[in-house]
């Protein structure tokens, strides 16, 4: 990893604090989803999100968040979506919230990479969505491993019920089949390392909470319970968090699109656990 902890250095002090996010609200024709945009061609108003200069003394360590492009059975997710969910908007929002909220040091630019490209080496965090369909290449296993192995992080998002898991399992054991994944305890600190949440968030497309009153869960029985598992390396050092049976991507990208929404799932639950992660496989 060629710059896995060079980022760090500009994780001075995180201005965010535990039990609440003091967000702005900020609505007006954002949470497109992607919806009119071709994959990786950014829309050329960021879609309404703001942007910012990078420090200079900061230029060549910023964080810059980095989406996985893969390939999937039938082109896409088993319900209709795939690697490109939610983009570009959470992919804008996330990283706004950022360095709003922190101190990191952030690109306002987020990039899509495949695991094969060299360049996934210069970056310490990847984001992974909607896994349930996914297909790794040889070359892609044998890359995610090299690049896990050297001090990358993965985060995977988006993906609900027994059917998904098992696909997104039988992949990553492809990557490593001599570990197996572990349930987080709510206690673990990556809950609690900024913002401290009682309970494992759980957080459903704005979509599936329209449709039923307080319900958290999409689909089926089997989705009701949020599991945030982690893959770690010999050294018990977190490589993988695999959030499952929720969707933080959808609270970053539809902060805009609905108040009750916004305050309900992007502030109380979608970036305190972003901010969270993020911070937690930076500074560990």
């Amino acid at each position: 990893m060629r710059s896995r902890r060079r980022t760090v250095i500009a994780l001075v002090a995180l201005l965010a604090v535990a039990g609440g996010t003091a967000l702005a609200q900020r609505y007006g024709g954002r949470g497109y989803g992607g919806r009119g945009y071709y994959p990786g061609v950014m829309p050329d108003d960021r879609a309404g999100v703001p942007d910012w200069e990078v420090d200079e003394h900061f230029k060549e360590d910023t964080f810059t968040f980095v989406r996985v492009q893969y390939d999937s059975y039938g082109g896409r997710g088993r319900w209709g979506g795939g690697w490109a969910t939610d983009w570009p908007d959470s992919d804008l929002n996330f990283p706004y919230r950022l360095q709003q909220l922190t101190s990191l040091k952030v690109s306002p630019d987020p990039i899509i990479l495949r695991l094969t490209d060299e360049e996934l080496f210069d970056h310490p965090f990847l984001y992974m969505i909607e896994p349930g369909a996914l297909m790794f290449s040889e070359a892609e296993v044998q890359s995610l491993r090299r690049y896990l192995l050297n001090g990358g992080f993965l985060m995977v998002d988006d993906f609900w019920g027994d059917y998904e898991y098992q696909n997104f399992y039988q992949q990553i054991k492809r990557v490593f089949p001599e570990f197996e994944p572990q349930e987080l305890d709510v206690d673990h600190p990556i809950f609690r390392i900024v913002y401290r949440l009682e309970e494992k968030p759980q957080v459903p497309s704005i979509h599936g909470w329209r449709r039923g009153s307080n319900v958290t869960w999409e689909r089926g029985y089997d989705t009701q319970t949020p599991h945030y598992k982690g893959l770690f390396d010999e050294q018990g050092r977190m490589m993988v968090i695999i959030c499952h049976n929720t969707d933080l991507g959808d609270g970053w990208e539809r902060e805009g699109e609905d108040a009750d929404y916004f305050r309900e799932f992007s502030e109380k639950l979608s970036y305190p656990m972003g901010i969270n992660i993020v911070t937690y496989a930076m500074t560990h």
